[in-house]
């Protein structure tokens, strides 16, 4: 006890360390203006509103399997690919990875850009797959 008392701005950082390692608790997605959805949110927006499906991952993983219709820029060529999106400017688009961390990565550049209705996969493929929703692998 007397190890916290003399030095607690340490266990405070690493207490607010681990929090945000475990995602924040939707933290992130409050303070960037992403949304955190889940699997079930992500079918609706991509059905009821023509939302983007932007799967940021390297190619061996989309090769492995990806969601239906979705577009395929892995996240160190998004910058350069910018204005691929372009078109896409005004329509909900949905940011994926494996885990969840580098598509919010992609929102955080989208953001940037200029895009503004951005959701983030919390959870990413492991999600998808958690959720039985079918993949591709086209």
């Amino acid at each position: 006890m007397e190890f916290i008392t003399q030095n607690i701005w340490l266990v405070l950082l690493v207490v607010i360390s681990g929090f945000m390692l475990l995602g924040g608790g939707g933290l992130f997605g409050k303070l960037s203006g992403v949304k955190q959805i889940g699997p079930q949110e992500a079918v609706l927006l991509f059905n009821h509103e023509d939302a983007l499906v932007l799967d940021v991952r390297e190619q061996s993983e989309w090769a492995d399997g990806h969601i239906g219709k979705a577009r395929h820029i892995p996240l160190g060529q998004l910058k350069n690919k910018l204005g691929e999106l372009e078109k896409f400017k005004d329509k909900p688009i949905i940011a994926v990875c494996r885990s969840g961390q580098r598509s919010g990565s992609a929102c955080g550049t989208l953001k940037k850009a200029g895009f503004e209705k951005l959701y983030n996969l919390a959870g990413g493929m492991m999600a998808w797959e958690q959720a039985g929703l079918p993949r591709e692998r086209k």
